[in-house]
């Protein structure tokens, strides 16, 4: 076969078996190298490559990294629902739901949804809910804005490393009937 660009050649029509060979230069040198060496560790599906051993990821060393650098590889990726433990700071709520949802990317956690009060019963002091997973410090924070009844500024801040309070702006209790609290907002995990 002569010598060919790649984009010169025809493409191929049936999956790779992976005992094909390629050549490959190291170190100066003209290798033989089968498909399978290549995507050993790896597993290619229809739902795309599958990491085959846990803590390995995609490592980006090739980089040049920032100061302050402290990994390169992305190693997890999640999504899911979640259903937090929602208490009141006081009293206790007659009746509430929430529709949560979190998507962990490497050590950053993002959280969405909403959480409504539907009946507020005695519940008094402030809204708490519990994160999917443990914050590295007990330093998160947001805020928002209920929409569904009267539109109040509230703030969210955690009160630990596994549970949000939220309150009004001024950290008085926001509670009432049929209060809807949409969240969103990320933080470190350890």
């Amino acid at each position: 076969m002569s010598n060919s660009k790649i984009s010169a050649l025809t493409s191929a029509t049936t999956p790779l078996a992976g005992t094909e060979t390629l050549p490959i230069v190291q170190s100066s040198a003209t290798k033989q190298v089968s498909v399978a060496n290549l995507t050993a560790g790896r597993t290619q599906t229809s739902n795309g490559i599958v990491q085959g051993t846990a803590a390995t990821g995609y490592n980006f060393t090739a980089n040049t990294p920032s100061a302050g650098m402290t990994s390169q590889l992305l190693n997890w990726y999640e999504e899911g629902t979640y259903t937090a433990t929602i208490t009141a700071g006081s009293g206790a709520f007659t009746s509430v739901t929430q529709s949560l949802f979190y998507t962990r990317t490497g050590r950053i956690m993002q959280v969405a949804g909403r959480i409504t009060i539907v009946i507020n019963g005695t519940a008094g002091t402030y809204l708490g809910f519990t994160l999917p997973i443990a914050s590295a410090a007990n330093d998160v924070s947001f805020a928002g804005r209920e929409n569904q009844v009267i539109g109040l500024v509230f703030g969210g801040a955690s009160i630990s490393t596994t549970t949000i309070a939220i309150t009004k702006y001024d950290g008085t209790y926001l509670g009432g009937n049929s209060y809807v609290f949409p969240i969103q907002f990320s933080y470190k995990l350890g």
